[in-house]
């Protein structure tokens, strides 16, 4: 597919950086994809994925050299998220949910919490961030989870739902309210839980539509004692370390998204190309040639979008919060359609779960609904040019 090849070759990334993705596509296609199906069906963790994504060492891909990592750029990253995305959806949430929690702490944590912090990740670790509760989806800021000061401790209690990786996470970057700060919005804290911090439980794990092979959770916290050295940018600083956060995992997001769209649409094409209707290749139908381009074109565009985003991200930009609104919401509704078009294209087969387009239907939902929901993104992006 040339159109495509162009587009990746047009990033002229560093040797280095070239080199690695070479090998995340082989890894992925040869160890990663012949899995995926088996932990759907299962919805087991993927460990076997997770320990081909540590043999290549990709959490050093996002982790600054000072700190021991190989501090790759932005782009790298998210083609990363899509290449394992494509491979399995499920394996490419969980890494690239490693990123979007400990991505605050690089960027607002101190040197010493990240030298302790990504000394864990640089050894294979799983990280988790915990922000949604049953009374605050979109609308993070109404989160009721609340941190108490103890002395040299804080004390947490709350609870929170929807968590991907949150059970078997080294570490948890969670957020709630400062008890002693009324405040709503300026209660906002964040800190890093540890694994096998006493008080903290799994209440639950769901059982979803799609992405099965992640885990995700309910969680509760009763009493749990953190270190106040786990605070992150100190009591109150949490809301800009939650839009922060935001502003990186979205792009993420559409990169996990176009993914499952690559896949989805490159299914379609083998299919088409390959099946026979009145004699003819279903491709050579000009109603279909009608979808192909449109799916197709949409599939490039939304791509070189992704990589403007993140050339912003690299080339230390401020203010991309309304290009990762457009990004997200755009990936994420392709993503969907293209999926869905792809399984319209396989007939009565891509319902059947024998065809991976029948699972990539199920993946594509979610991304329409978490990092903000489309309908809050939209929001977003059209108040921006309301004039002030």
């Amino acid at each position: 597919m040339r159109v495509f090849d162009r587009l990746s070759e047009g990033l002229k990334l560093p040797e280095d950086e070239r080199m690695l993705l070479e090998s995340v596509r082989t890894v992925a296609r040869d160890r990663i994809a012949p899995r995926a199906a088996h932990y759907d069906a299962t919805a087991e963790f993927p460990w076997d994925s997770l320990k081909a994504v540590n043999e290549l060492g990709l959490n050093a891909v996002y982790i600054p050299a000072d700190y021991g990592g190989a501090g790759m750029s932005y782009v790298a990253y998210l083609e990363c998220v899509r290449e394992l995305s494509k491979a399995c959806s499920s394996t490419g949430i969980i890494w690239a949910t490693n990123f979007h929690a400990m991505k605050p702490v690089i960027d607002f944590g101190s040197a010493e919490q990240n030298r302790r912090f990504m000394a864990t990740m640089l050894k294979g670790g799983i990280a988790s961030i915990a922000i949604t509760e049953p009374t605050a989806g979109s609308d993070a800021t109404g989160m009721k989870t609340r941190f108490t000061p103890d002395g040299d401790w804080v004390v947490v209690d709350g609870g929170k739902t929807f968590i991907s990786s949150g059970d078997v996470a080294d570490l948890i970057l969670l957020f709630g309210k400062w008890s002693e700060i009324e405040n709503p919005k300026a209660a906002i804290t964040a800190l890093v839980l540890e694994k096998g911090t006493p008080g903290f439980s799994v209440l639950r794990k769901e059982d979803k539509m799609g992405n099965r092979a992640t885990s995700t959770v309910a969680l509760a916290f009763d009493g749990c004692r953190v270190p106040r050295t786990n605070l992150i940018q100190g009591p109150g600083g949490g809301l800009k370390v939650l839009l922060g956060s935001l502003n990186k995992s979205r792009p993420s997001v559409a990169a996990h998204a176009l993914g499952i769209a690559r896949a989805a649409f490159e299914d379609a094409v083998a299919y088409i190309n390959d099946r026979r209707q009145w004699g003819k290749r279903i491709v050579e139908f000009q109603g279909i040639q009608f979808m192909l381009a449109d799916m197709a074109t949409d599939l490039a565009l939304c791509e070189a979008w992704l990589y403007h985003v993140a050339r912003l991200v690299d080339d230390g930009a401020e203010g991309f919060e309304v290009e990762a609104s457009m990004l997200k919401m755009r990936a994420s509704d392709l993503a969907m359609r293209i999926a869905t078009d792809a399984v319209q294209l396989h007939g009565g087969y891509g319902y059947c779960k024998d065809f991976r387009v029948e699972r990539l239907m199920r993946d594509a939902k979610v991304t329409q609904i978490w990092e903000g929901t489309n309908q809050i993104h939209r929001q977003l992006i059209g108040r921006s040019f309301m004039k002030k």
